[in-house]
């Protein structure tokens, strides 16, 4: 599975994914408020490609009302969705702080009668949450127990509280597997995974039915395909042909600011080749579509890996 990546995951980004064989895509998390009062930019964060099937909406929110409102929005397209997810583990102040995203971990009751509530008046067919361990203590058990009094069809756990933030050191592959144990519908794992090694080892310690990835997916979107076809391609000319393509399609989706928008993206896919800090400086400074395509072609056509 791709992650739900803030700023990353949108429908470009997405569709180059589903190309080297993401399973599952998972949209930008989305703020029920924002869905409940049609905010236009969420519009377009709902949009998404023919290619993804299944497609997972990723929402936030606590208030019972609100998510009602966003979700009887969304029944519209129930031919278009595929799962409907709700967010309990993202950490960042402005969604845990206002009781929604990893705020949920303090009040799995809260947590229950939400998912239960999204079943209710969900038409859409799926529905999953994506968990943290906890929100300063680690919980697995608790949460575990509470996730089976749910009527979710799976759940993906990413092995850190919400205090860990994304702490490499704090990875906790053996709570996964603790809750793997207790929860009766599939888990997937996340975290930290970062090749078709760590893929295969996580799945082993944790004995998970899958694996969720989301920052190395960013600077190599063919991680899918290292994984499942075992693809061990890694030259300049793979990340030209990704990069080219992934920017005419965010052009097209976005219109000239979309040149903007991906220059995030180009400082990915430079990463650990030669020259790729004078490059990420130039493209800074471009703002013109035609320019920056021709900056990556100029770029990508002559790089070569650090040593």
């Amino acid at each position: 599975m791709l992650a739900p990546l803030a700023g990353y995951s949108d429908l470009p980004f997405r569709e180059v994914a589903k190309k080297f064989g993401a399973d599952i895509t998972v949209s930008e998390m989305i703020s029920v408020h924002a869905l409940a009062f049609k905010n236009k930019k969420t519009l377009k964060m709902v949009e998404k490609s023919p290619l993804e099937v299944p497609f997972a909406l990723q929402i936030a929110g606590n208030e019972k009302g609100i998510i009602t409102k966003a979700i009887e929005s969304l029944n519209p397209l129930k031919n278009d969705i595929q799962i409907l997810d709700l967010n309990c583990g993202c950490p960042a102040p402005k969604v845990s702080s206002h009781g929604s995203g990893s705020s949920l971990l303090k009040d799995l009751n809260k947590l229950v009668e939400i998912l239960k509530l999204i079943r209710n008046v969900s038409e859409i067919p799926y529905l999953s949450v994506k968990v943290r361990l906890g929100f300063d203590t680690k919980i697995p058990r608790e949460i575990a127990n509470a996730l089976n009094d749910t009527p979710i069809d799976y759940a993906v756990v990413h092995g850190r509280t919400k205090t860990d933030g994304y702490k490499k050191e704090r990875i906790d592959y053996d709570s996964i597997a603790l809750m793997k144990q207790i929860v009766r519908v599939p888990l997937i794992a996340n975290g930290e995974i970062n090749s078709m090694q760590k893929s295969l080892e996580v799945l082993k310690r944790t004995g998970a039915d899958g694996v969720m990835i989301g920052r190395a997916a960013v600077e190599k979107p063919w991680i899918f395909a290292q994984i499942k076809e075992g693809l061990q391609d890694e030259s300049v000319e793979l990340r030209q042909r990704v990069t080219l393509e992934h920017f005419d399609r965010t052009i097209a989706f976005r219109g000239d600011y979309g040149a903007i928008m991906f220059r995030k993206n180009l400082h990915a896919y430079s990463k650990g080749l030669k020259g790729a800090s004078e490059f990420r400086s130039l493209v800074n400074t471009i703002t013109n579509p035609a320019s920056m395509r021709e900056a990556i072609l100029e770029f990508f056509s002559t790089a070569t890996f650090e040593n």
